[in-house]
């Protein structure tokens, strides 16, 4: 009994939360099937609780939960704390807009849920699980102001790659803000090409890509600062192919296949790229682990 304490309080821990934070996991869903830019949301619970089962199962994980033990002190601030934004986003912000009050909201109830973790079993089972607990935040959704001058950003810059990939080709192009001309045409890169959807995509991929496979975290830094330019490039790079198929083979292609379903073929391009970059900074994670460590290198080679 007293082994089944932990997960029978850490279960109405979790119940509890539903029950207080059911408006705003509602909202938040809504807002995932609704909005291109939150279907990110949609992945990451299902893939936080297939981590943290797999890492639970792993055998450096055993002795750990045979220990487990309640821990109060540390994850009961956490609770407490939770709690005092939950009630601050219910009575004490009366002139903020709703889409800050859900991510104040949503920020609160994956504090909450990590703040039951460590009050149930502790932080010994806590560092095993961080990144998969960590990765709860991914459910909060970004304010509207901030989803803006991401958008922005995304828009300006991919005008940008896209003038220097055209020049690289030996297209004539100028750019004024988000428009790009070519002779005889124009180009706005329009809210829908900055592919808002399929860069939070790549970001979400980057950071399960750095989290399960690097150990350093610098190297899991510049793998997950990296999905930014590749965003930016991939967006780029789709913009200038079906630019340059419509204007010399088959105007067609503006209103085609491509242009309004070939978003995957380009994103594709993007995980390439990260794939590449990943295995770079695991060879120099090993290797340098392998400089580290010239005992233990000397005993496998013995």
């Amino acid at each position: 009994m007293m082994k089944a304490l932990p997960f029978l309080i850490f279960g109405a821990l979790c119940a509890l939360s539903i029950l207080l934070w059911w408006p705003s996991l509602a909202d938040t869903l809504r807002l995932a099937l609704a909005r291109d830019a939150y279907t990110h949301i949609l992945l990451i619970l299902p893939l936080s609780v297939a981590l943290i089962y797999a890492d639970s199962t792993m055998p450096s994980a055993r002795p750990i939960w045979r220990d487990v033990r309640l821990s109060p002190g540390l994850g009961g601030p956490l609770l407490a704390l939770a709690l005092v934004v939950w009630n601050y986003v219910q009575w004490g912000m009366p002139y903020a807009t709703e889409d800050v009050h859900l991510s104040l909201a949503m920020l609160a109830i994956v504090a909450w849920w990590i703040g039951s973790f460590i009050f149930c079993f502790g932080m010994p089972a806590f560092h095993q699980l961080q990144f998969p607990l960590y990765l709860l935040f991914l459910i909060v959704p970004v304010p509207e102001s901030v989803l803006r001058t991401m958008i922005e950003f995304l828009q300006l810059e991919s005008a940008n790659t896209t003038r220097v990939l055209f020049h690289a080709l030996g297209v004539p192009a100028t750019q004024d803000g988000i428009l790009v001309s070519i002779p005889g045409l124009v180009i706005e890169v329009a809210k829908e090409c900055s592919s808002i959807r399929s860069s939070m995509m790549l970001l979400v991929t980057t950071i399960i890509l750095a989290g399960l496979f690097l150990r350093s975290p610098w190297r899991r830094l510049l793998l997950v600062l990296a999905a930014i330019p590749l965003s930016v490039f991939k967006n780029a790079v789709r913009i200038v192919t079906i630019t340059l198929l419509a204007t010399r083979i088959d105007p067609g292609y503006f209103e085609g296949r491509l242009h309004h379903q070939g978003g995957i073929l380009f994103f594709g391009v993007a995980v390439v790229g990260i794939i590449l970059l990943l295995l770079l900074l695991r060879r120099s994670e090993t290797h340098g682990a392998r400089l580290a460590n010239p005992v233990a290198n000397s005993r496998e080679s013995a």
